[in-house]
């Protein structure tokens, strides 16, 4: 990359300082402050850490530390597949442990990809302002599992730790036989020298510390003999047997449990309760203690507490205090409604510019001059996340300290909340991460473990476990916005697209999160977030004009799977449509048409239609019933998934989804199974969503409260899924996410296939179901 043309311009701005920063090295990610617990250079018959990713123990067992939160994605067997390929190492040797907290570990791919560039904006500036935006993400170490940038994030960092180590093991054993190390090579967790003398890595691990290379090669792809593999994942037997560990599931003796009852959204008081309430709660069976919480920044809002011997204890005397208090009767709580929000949206988009993303070729003026065009406004609901483990904490404060039981996507985030409520440094809170049941964007936020150090420094020296309840969870949770979006286009007389001019209106979630925690680099400027999946397409528009306006609720709002990407794409893929219709095309030859200049996007799309039979004939499905096909193709985290559903509507007028196949990019397939299994899931929650989804908030309190009126997708309704993967031989991109936005604007369209009419809001009801 040329840094000379970016440093320059810097010295305008930041002159001497600037430049001098921006000519140091950036931080190395390999060695931490930090040893990771199993770890350390103990040569005494202890396991030793070679470096900040790796630990060998002298049983050849391999410990692979992963910075990555595990949330039922495979992230930690996809990790730990990138060291033992480079490493060398026997796979069944190899486990995982969660990191400390350190710098080393700091999430640069979100960051440098969260940045408001197209994904195709190369050029000099650009690169510039990514490297140093990469920089930057270094010397923040932010430790943060989002963005599906697991597996990018850490692609370079694992393989060179992985080679170093296999480096530093060649060299040892090469000293102890007095050969070149050229001379030897590693294989399946040993090193073997020219004339076949073997030493295992756990006998050379001590050693090995002492020869830590200078330069490393890294394997070519051709070479490589795990990655691209579909290697079994290494908490599948746990996650079965019921010995994985939750945060839900932390037990310690003398542990209290606490539940909660909050104020709703937009209450200017705490939930009162008269001395004669309080008392009554404090003789209910198991109770200690009734804590009063007055919230925090980070979002959790003022409440009441119930402390008890266990955790069903506390929640029944909570059940009885709220129904007892004044909660959610203020007058500041009963405006807010998501009725009046949507209607302050909607003004917002008629009303206002908003803010330009990209605009090139001068669209509206095309627009404006065009004598055939197509207008259509779209709308997506507030959802929630829904995670099957409720939020909970466990945390324990000492006469020096605190200690931190949880799983948390951010834990240098939830670190600091537990020291900002305690009133600690961030160095005496000890946190120990745990596996997440489920996290889809919830677990980025930190207000449950606020909560839970406020309510354990009423107990000193005693383990205190929050748990919230199924309805706190959906009651209370920071929701995917409620967006709005009108699409336009201008079209020539063959039909093609002459001017794409998009402007949506919701509020900020990237935003809010950040004034919640307290990251400074993205409090200002727009959100991209909530525009992301607009400007951002591989379809090639002679002129775009993509705007978002941001809007203001009590109601919160946060990272929901996929972000905006999961809205966005339903707006445009199905207008897309609209425009094929208009044009009186095939709706996938009409994208093909638009994607010659992105020949990715092109396969990714030529492979889905060929895999789903697109253009044959349907049979009717088992109730009699036609069916259509529908298909979108959306661009997310690096990767792009097409999607082909198969929809059929049934006399009452639901909706069934009987199959689903999909393509997708994402660049060199890790594990081709935990591809599969992500894709699979993305649509099985991009359903739920489509077909169910819809948070309705009135006087402040959402309607919903459990999975019985917040419905996700039941296994009787899922339909056949195939996933089809691109061969590729460039850097993994996203997999988590990706395979959720397609499928919403897939059902939608294939119902205009089949019915005619074209639904414009979500989740998805034909006239006949809503009318009932």
């Amino acid at each position: 990359m040329r840094r000379r043309t970016f440093l320059l311009a810097g010295l305008g701005t930041g002159g001497a300082l600037f430049l001098g920063w921006a000519l140091l090295p950036p931080r190395q990610r390999l060695v931490g402050s930090t040893l990771p617990e199993s770890g350390g250079t103990d040569t005494g018959g202890k396991a030793v850490a070679l470096n900040g990713w790796l630990i060998i123990a002298p049983d050849d067992t391999i410990t692979v530390v992963v910075p990555k939160a595990e949330m039922g994605q495979g992230t930690h067997t996809a990790l730990a597949m990138l060291m033992a390929e480079e490493l060398d190492c026997d796979w069944a040797r190899v486990r995982v442990e969660h990191s400390p907290i350190d710098k080393i570990y700091g999430n640069v791919s979100a960051l440098v990809e969260g940045l408001p560039f197209a994904p195709e904006a190369d050029g000099t500036l650009v690169r510039g302002i990514r490297w140093m935006m990469a920089k930057t993400a270094r010397e923040l170490g932010v430790m943060m599992t989002g963005g599906s940038s697991s597996v990018r994030d850490c692609w370079m960092p694992m393989r060179e730790a992985g080679a170093s180590a296999r480096a530093s093991l060649i060299a040892a054993a090469a000293a102890s036989w007095g050969v070149a190390a050229s001379t030897c090579r590693a294989e399946q967790g040993a090193v073997i020298s020219a004339d076949g003398r073997r030493l295992r890595f756990g006998e050379l691990a001590a050693q090995a510390v002492q020869h830590r290379p200078s330069t490393i090669t890294l394997k070519a792809a051709a070479n490589f003999t795990v990655v691209g593999k579909p290697m079994p994942r290494l908490d599948s037997a746990a996650k079965s047997n019921g010995t994985a560990t939750y945060g839900i599931d932390v037990s310690m003796p003398n542990m209290l449990y606490a539940a909660v009852v909050m104020s709703p959204f937009g209450a200017s008081t705490a939930p009162s309760a008269t001395a004669a309430q309080m008392a009554r709660s404090r003789t209910m069976p198991g109770v200690r203690a009734v804590v009063s919480l007055p919230g925090s920044r980070y979002g959790d809002p003022s409440a009441l507490a119930v402390v008890a011997e266990s955790w069903w204890q506390a929640h029944k005397a909570a059940q009885a205090l709220a129904t007892a208090t004044a909660a959610g009767t203020t007058a500041g709580s009963s405006a807010v409604s998501t009725v009046t929000v949507l209607q302050d949206i909607r003004s917002t988009l008629r009303n206002d510019d908003g803010m330009p993303l990209r605009v090139y070729g001068g669209a509206k003026k095309v627009l404006a001059a065009a004598s055939r065009t197509v207008d259509a406004t779209y709308e997506a609901p507030y959802l929630a996340h829904a995670t099957m483990e409720p939020m909970n904490a466990s945390v324990r404060v000492s006469n020096d300290g605190a200690e931190l039981w949880t799983g948390t996507q951010v834990p240098g985030y939830a670190r600091a909340a537990v020291a900002h409520v305690l009133g600690l440094d961030e160095n005496q809170v000890t946190v120990h991460q745990h596996i997440l049941g489920g996290g889809f964007g919830r677990r980025l936020d930190v207000d449950y473990i606020a909560q839970a150090a406020a309510i354990a420094k009423t107990a000193p020296g005693v383990p205190v476990q929050l748990i919230w309840s199924r309805e706190d969870d959906i009651r209370h949770d920071f929701y995917r916005p409620a967006t709005v979006s009108r699409l336009r286009a201008a079209l020539d007389a063959d039909g093609r697209v002459t001017a794409f001019v998009a402007h949506s209106a919701g509020q900020a979630p990237f935003k809010a999160y950040s004034k919640r925690v307290g990251f400074l680099l993205t409090q200002w400027g727009p959100d991209r977030t909530s525009s992301e999946g607009t400007w951002d397409q591989p379809y090639a528009f002679p002129a775009l004009h993509a705007s978002h306006s941001e809007t203001e609720s009590a109601i919160p709002v946060g990272s929901w799977r996929s972000v905006g990407h999961s809205h966005q794409a339903f707006f445009v893929e199905c207008f897309i449509d609209e425009l094929a219709s208009a044009a009186k095309q095939d709706p996938a030859a009409y994208r093909a048409a638009m994607l010659q200049s992105h020949p990715r996007a092109l396969r990714v799309l030529q492979l889905a239609t060929e895999k789903s039979g697109w253009g044959t004939p349907l049979t009717p499905a088992p109730d009699g019933r036609p069916r259509a096909r529908g298909i979108a193709l959306h661009a997310a985290f690096g990767s792009i998934v097409a999607e082909v559903a198969e929809v059929s509507v049934a006399a009452d007028g639901r909706i069934r989804v009987h199959r689903v196949v999909a393509a997708v990019d994402c660049g060199l397939a890790v594990n081709p199974n935990i591809i599969t299994q992500q894709i699979e899931s993305g649509i099985i929650d991009g359903l739920s969503a489509a077909l169910n989804g819809e948070l309705v908030i009135e006087g402040g309190v959402p309607r919903q409260s459990n999975f019985q009126d917040y419905r996700l997708l039941r296994i009787n309704e899922c339909p056949v899924i195939e996933t089809h993967i691109v061969p590729s031989l460039d850097v993994p991109s996203g997999v988590g996410e990706p395979g959720l936005p397609p499928i919403a604007p897939a059902v939608a369209n294939a119902l205009f296939m089949l019915t005619g009419t074209r639904l414009r809001s979500l989740p998805l009801r034909m006239p006949s179901e809503a009318s009932s």
